[in-house]
């Protein structure tokens, strides 16, 4: 199967299915990426933070796909505050994934209290210009802080990376984006498997033959959003991929995006600014 290219606003091409690598450690990191490519997945979504980036990078030079077949996004840390931090961070990346360009790097959480976020913007930007990651973008970023990005500086962030599911739909957010070019990813795109136990996604599940971690995962595709689920399990990683073959009607679709309750399963971005210790 295929999966679908997003382009981005700067023209640069991401599959809207990917595979996430939060909270799986270092040393199992290579097996569960090699399994995802060797599945089809193309797509591959890290952070600094994550501390699995070097095996992500690893488990891509040993799949044998040239590396400009595999898609990778990273994040910088909270840790990273001061402009010449930053940039040291994102060449720590580019380093970590084998020496080629990260192709998009992403402000992992707008800390408004600890850091201006600006500051982290422009750096990327520099980053960007200087030919270390092909696109940048942000996650956990509320409307107020992208009003700010777009007003104080040059460039567009090519996503928003956000806490996306049937209990939070982020509708106000979403159009935001859409209305200025910026592509919508989500992440605990399952609502940590919440929503999997919902009888709403049961029913329709159980109509289609399919499971319920599909039909959510159809739901987000279906909105024109950038998934990008993780799993250790062969069998659950292969069942995620295989959305391409069927798709949700009008109703379903409906049906779904009505579950919405606001209910995250992560930090509130308003508040949230830990950093590493």
């Amino acid at each position: 199967m295929t999966v679908p290219a997003i382009t981005l606003n700067n023209g640069v091409e991401i599959p809207q299915l990917g595979f996430g690598v939060f909270q799986i450690a270092p040393e199992d990191t290579v097996a569960a990426v090699s399994t995802a490519l060797s599945v089809g997945y193309r797509h591959i979504d890290t952070a600094q933070m994550y501390g699995n980036e070097r095996e992500v990078g690893e488990a891509v030079r040993q799949s044998g796909l040239p590396r400009h077949e595999v898609f990778v996004t990273s994040k910088l840390s909270n840790g990273r505050q001061e402009r010449d931090d930053i940039l040291r961070a994102v060449d720590g990346t580019v380093a970590a994934l084998g020496g080629d360009p990260v192709d998009l790097f992403l402000i992992h959480w707008p800390l408004p209290t600890l850091r201006d976020y600006l500051v982290a913007w422009h750096a990327l930007e520099e980053a960007h210009a200087g030919g270390k990651a092909r696109a940048i973008g942000v996650s956990n970023f509320q409307v107020p802080h992208l009003e700010r990005v777009l007003a104080e500086s040059r460039t567009v962030p090519a996503v928003n990376q956000i806490e996306l599911h049937p209990y939070l739909v982020q509708a106000e957010l979403r159009e935001f984006g859409h209305r200025h070019g910026i592509a919508t990813e989500a992440w605990s795109p399952i609502a940590r498997g919440k929503v999997l136990d919902d009888p709403a996604v049961g029913t329709i599940a159980d109509r289609l033959g399919r499971t319920p971690a599909q039909v959510v995962l159809r739901w987000q595709v279906q909105l024109g959003n950038i998934v990008f689920p993780k799993s250790q399990t062969p069998s659950r990683i292969a069942e995620n991929f295989s959305l391409w073959d069927f798709e949700l009607g009008a109703d379903d679709m409906a049906t779904i995006t009505a579950l919405d309750r606001g209910e995250r399963t992560g930090p509130d971005p308003d508040t949230f600014d830990r950093v590493p210790s």
